[in-house]
């Protein structure tokens, strides 16, 4: 049950920060929403809940790094993504 819930909230931090970004084709892309999601949430959750000093618990702490996490992810994937269809 806790996995699901990780992945539920991954893909809802990703669905954030694509909604923040502004969506490009008029939906959500959910596979990098998911995706987005976890590797933001596990960076950069972690790492600012790790610096503020609140370790693993959930806090807004962590939230707001999740949310930054999956932003630079998200923007770091469009990039990718417009980079290698010009070339």
């Amino acid at each position: 049950m806790l996995i699901l819930g990780i992945i539920l909230f991954g893909m809802l931090i990703g669905a954030g920060a694509q909604l923040i970004l502004g969506r490009s084709g008029g939906g959500i892309d959910w596979t990098l929403a998911i995706v987005a999601g976890l590797v933001g949430s596990f960076v950069g959750g972690l790492l600012i809940s790790l610096l503020a000093g609140d370790g693993v618990d959930l806090r807004a702490s962590g939230i707001i790094g999740s949310l930054v996490g999956a932003l630079i992810v998200t923007a770091g994937w469009r990039w990718y993504a417009g980079r290698s269809t010009t070339a």
